[in-house]
């Protein structure tokens, strides 16, 4: 028996989240079809670990999971049997095994997420199931300006909502920028942690922002003023995708989850502080 990490894509349309519904609740899950291909594997476990809890409609290319398997056949083995039992919307993207204790959720020091804004007066079916059609579209110097005020450690409470009632809503922004590429513009952004619907309303904001209805002051008086008024524009799902979540050196054996060594210090606490808030809960998973 090894426990094993793998990085899964996946198109959020047609998923109600990632986290598994309660028994007797049909809604589809990535949560779910991945346990099922799992069993159909071997797999007899209760329940994967996960790395977040994407929403309904998030997409992700970098969601991390973990499990235990008893599996004799090799990762590139491991990663086609699950492909083979995944939908055309689900897809492993890479595999290796991990020590005993590795959590996908609590050993991870950052998390990058990317929104995609489609910066054009007409309707685009084929690209607007990932991007968010805005118009008139905002200047990209203005957005730029509002991301690097987030940019720090700061109290979001006016953007999301934590995970668990009465939680911290401190967090900490390692990196926020805004990038043109042709009519689209993406946001990406990288933190310690997220807090529910937060980057979505942060994509809020910087779009009213960047269309100069608001000005970028407001940002400061959010984290201020804690208000969910100033920040309750929404962007919608469908533009979010999970893009990367990053581990401590020592631990990465796959590409692309790798943080540099200045980040793992600055985040080396906010482990330790999870796992002990998870220790003390007995039954007690980070949304966003």
């Amino acid at each position: 028996m090894a426990r094993y990490q793998v990085i899964l894509a996946y198109d959020g349309a047609d998923f109600f989240g990632f986290q598994r519904q309660a028994q007797g609740k049909k809604s589809r899950t990535v949560q779910a079809t991945i346990e099922t291909a799992l069993r159909r594997i071997g797999w007899q476990g209760a329940s994967i670990l996960a790395a977040g809890r994407t929403d309904t409609g998030v997409h992700a290319s970098g969601q991390v999971i973990a499990f235990d398997l008893d599996w004799a056949h090799g990762q590139q083995a491991l990663l086609a049997a699950l492909n083979a039992n995944l939908p055309a919307d689900v897809a492993a993207q890479a595999a290796c095994e991990r020590r005993a204790d590795f959590h996908p959720r609590f050993d991870a020091l950052a998390r990058t997420y990317r929104y995609r804004l489609l910066g054009c007066p007409l309707r685009d079916p084929l690209r607007e199931r990932y991007a968010w059609r805005v118009w008139p579209a905002p200047k990209l110097e203005r957005l730029q300006t509002a991301a690097t005020a987030l940019l720090g450690q700061h109290d979001f409470a006016a953007f999301g909502s934590p995970p668990r009632p009465g939680g911290a809503t401190v967090r900490q922004v390692l990196q926020a920028s805004w990038q043109a590429q042709a009519d689209e513009l993406v946001f990406e952004i990288t933190a310690n942690a997220f807090l529910f619907r937060m980057v979505r309303h942060l994509v809020g904001l910087q779009v009213s922002i960047g269309q100069g209805a608001l000005d970028v002051a407001v940002v400061r008086r959010c984290f201020e003023s804690r208000s969910r008024e100033l920040a309750k524009a929404l962007a919608p799902a469908h533009g979010l995708c999970l893009a990367q979540v990053s581990y401590p050196e020592e631990n990465v054996e796959i590409p692309g989850t790798k943080l540099d060594s200045a980040m793992m210090v600055r985040q080396s606490e906010i482990r330790n502080t999870a796992l002990a808030q998870a220790a003390s809960k007995s039954g007690d998973e980070e949304r966003g």
